[in-house]
């Protein structure tokens, strides 16, 4: 008689960037071994009535659903209203101790009525405070990072940081900090706001972060070829957890959004430009600028004169035409409807030119040939989107982790060209104030992204983005180090499975 299933509970983050690429982990998880099977557990913040739904909806068809399945756990909208406008890390705080009562409601369930074996928990990263409920059952907790390892490396060395001195005090200093999975020193002014949170943040980023070396090991998306030097010292590293570079984990099949007149004409515009000559803008999924922002937060009339385009004032979407190359700019999630955004006549004096757009169907955009540069707010997952496809980057960060990324892929990789790496309009924090891009900041980024500017360094970084892309698409192939990682989780994972 064949043995039971080892099934494995995974409990990602609310957030579409750790959603989509933990649901993609657990398919290739599934696929590489029947002996697997896999519960995924979603968490749906009260605000958000079918963003999560939807789009975990069009993943479910490519699941086989004997051996991946998903269960939206109850929300307690009531409890957690009056918290959100509060202070958003109480907010994150609580929502997960209120979830982990629904959390062991299933898994007691499942133990009752599942006739696999439970193996474990795979919790976010920022759901570590869900080993309790998994240390109840007696099961082990493992990991999945869906940020950088050095990302890792430096929660995982952020307990250090702190014993010698108050790091919220380094807020706007220019204090340089030695993490040992960096090269280079780590400015203060790229560290993520959470951490410079004096209100809780630091302290509940901190709780989390050595929750990580409790577990019994972490998948990171990443691979070993891109960040050799931080896998390395973490590897070594023996008060670490096993580290898994299971990356790059991309959604790369076609969602049915993209089969809306909106994106056939989104490409067809494409088609018709020549190749590598258009620079697609996006600021993910949660960048966005509010009415007047642009005013705000760039040299307006500089910019307008650069770019020789008449822009309206309040345009929380922009788009230019500098030297002859083209733009194609967007801002998703825009706060006000783009054509009420933008006034009368822009779009249609601008068509030749360039594109904007509310939503993008950003891999197919990005693997288009008329594509050459990428500005990008550095989400990870839209990272490893534009090394799998090639596109170099200017670097343009927003909020969460992301000047940490666009400081790695700037001076510790030299895989990006940086028009900004300390700016932050965070959306949890209203309160910090962005500073200024320049015109010049802008022209000089993109450039470099475009034109050969600077020979030496620029071609230089468009030949190490096409051969980290190369490598991207090998790892994940048998024989590849992150496929051999995979099988070693898979393991590691069977061995570990709790005695009856």
């Amino acid at each position: 008689m064949a043995a039971a299933a080892a099934e494995l509970v995974f409990i990602p983050s609310p957030g579409m960037g750790h959603l989509v690429s933990t649901v993609e982990m657990a398919k290739q998880l599934i696929g590489r071994d029947h002996r697997l099977s896999i519960t995924v557990l979603i968490m749906k913040f009260p605000f958000d009535k079918s963003k999560v739904s939807s789009s975990t909806q069009s993943l479910l068809p490519t699941a086989a659903d004997d051996q991946l399945k998903f269960v939206y756990l109850p929300q307690e909208e009531a409890a957690l209203a009056e918290l959100r406008p509060k202070n958003p890390i109480n907010f994150m705080f609580e929502f997960l101790n209120m979830s982990k009562q629904h959390v062991r409601d299933h898994v007691t369930k499942l133990i009752s009525t599942d006739s696999s074996r439970l193996a474990g928990f795979v919790v976010d990263m920022f759901c570590t405070p869900m080993m309790d409920v998994a240390a109840e059952f007696g099961l082990p907790t493992y990991v999945f990072f869906t940020s950088s390892c050095a990302f890792l490396g430096f929660k995982l060395h952020l307990d250090t940081l702190s014993r010698d001195q108050d790091i919220t005090e380094l807020k706007d200093s220019d204090a340089e900090l030695e993490v040992p999975v960096f090269v280079n020193p780590v400015p203060a002014k790229v560290l993520p706001s959470v951490v410079l949170d004096k209100e809780g943040g630091c302290t509940f980023f901190l709780s989390v972060a050595k929750r990580l070396t409790e577990t019994k090991g972490i998948m990171v998306n990443t691979f070993e070829e891109l960040e050799s030097y931080a896998v390395k010292r973490l590897a070594g590293d023996d008060k670490v957890p096993p580290i898994y570079p299971v990356g790059p984990v991309l959604h790369l099949m076609m969602d049915e959004k993209e089969g809306d007149e909106e994106v056939i004409q989104i490409m067809r515009w494409l088609d018709n430009q020549p190749p590598s000559s258009v620079v697609f803008l996006c600021f993910g999924s949660m960048g966005s600028w509010e009415p007047s922002a642009a005013t705000r937060l760039l040299e307006p009339t500089k910019f307008y004169e650069m770019s020789n385009l008449k822009f309206p004032p309040d345009a929380s979407l922009f788009q230019l035409q500098i030297w002859d190359k083209k733009i194609f700019g967007l801002i998703i999630k825009p706060k006000r409807n783009t054509c009420s955004a933008i006034t009368d006549g822009f779009l249609e004096c601008t068509s030749e030119i360039g594109k904007v757009i509310g939503w993008a169907p950003q891999v197919a955009v990005l693997s288009h040939r008329a594509v050459g540069g990428f500005v990008s707010h550095c989400g990870w997952n839209s990272t490893l989107e534009s090394l799998w496809c090639g596109v170099p980057v200017a670097t343009w960060p927003m909020y969460a982790e992301q000047q940490m990324n666009a400081f790695e892929l700037v001076r510790e990789l030299g895989l990006a060209v940086e028009i900004k790496l300390d700016y932050r309009r965070d959306v949890l924090y209203d309160s910090i104030k962005a500073n200024l891009v320049t015109a010049d900041e802008i022209e000089n980024g993109i450039r470099k992204l475009m034109e050969n500017v600077d020979k030496s360094s620029t071609e230089g970084i468009k030949q190490k983005v096409k051969e980290m892309s190369e490598k991207s698409k090998i790892v994940i192939k048998e024989g590849g180090s992150s496929y051999n990682s995979i099988g070693r989780f898979i393991e590691d994972v069977i061995i570990n499975v709790p005695s009856a």
